[in-house]
């Protein structure tokens, strides 16, 4: 069987391993927590629904930006800043505050004891769009590395992040399951640059019909460890 070339496993972040909206908004809930503390005037003229349309334009005045989520938060900050008299100098401070709060995940249930078995088996490798911190949320340990957009320089579902993520695993694409949450951004990404692919599939969505499908399909981490377990018994 093809899959039993599986060598190593690439790991989408936000919704695969973890519900990304709700930590987004404890995220921006901290955030304007630390402005009414520090910048009472941002506060005032940005509460968090203002402050979201902000990031939402800034993100379509800088399709340059398009992966790099972090930079795009700090020029929303840095905008908002002007328009009510607040100095750069918050700009830092202000996101630590974010991004603290942004790295303080709620997994999934099965998600840790299913990282645990598969490392124990496979290099795992984080492959995200996002800007979550693996030693930050906590399961750094699980993994030999991780590429983002922001590093690379192009996002998911385009080639160079997955070129980079078979550099760093050192592995032919053939060789590599990537997992993930998105149909167009994981699994067809991953097919295009030649990797297998595992759609988790937690909230019974229906296959886009102009795609072809994923290598395997599941529901859980914790049943993609079952479907592997069988491969290699």
């Amino acid at each position: 069987m093809v899959m039993k070339a599986i060598k190593a496993i690439s790991l989408d972040l936000d919704d695969t391993l973890w519900p990304i909206w709700p930590i987004i908004e404890r995220a921006e809930q901290r955030l304007h927590d630390f402005l009414e503390l520090h910048a009472p005037a941002t506060a005032r003229q940005f509460p968090i629904p203002a402050m979201r349309t902000v990031r939402e334009h800034i993100a379509q005045a800088h399709p340059e930006l398009a992966h790099d989520f972090t930079a795009q938060r700090k020029l929303s900050l840095q905008h908002a800043f002007h328009l009510s008299g607040v100095s750069d100098d918050l700009i830092e401070p202000a996101f630590d505050a974010f991004f603290q709060a942004r790295n303080d995940v709620e997994f999934y249930d099965d998600c840790l004891p299913a990282l645990e078995r598969l490392s124990q088996r496979f290099p795992l490798l984080g492959l995200t769009n996002g800007n979550a911190d693996l030693d930050r949320t906590g399961i750094g340990h699980f993994f030999v590395g991780c590429v983002s957009a922001k590093s690379v320089g192009t996002a998911k579902p385009h080639g160079p992040i997955f070129e980079a993520a078979c550099q760093q695993l050192q592995l032919q694409p053939s060789q590599i399951l990537h997992v993930g949450d998105d149909p167009w951004l994981d699994v067809q990404g991953a097919q295009w640059a030649g990797l297998h692919s595992a759609w988790i599939n937690r909230n019974n969505a229906v296959w886009p019909d102009e795609l072809k499908c994923a290598t395997v399909s599941v529901t859980t981490l914790a049943e993609l460890a079952d479907y592997l377990d069988t491969l290699h018994t």
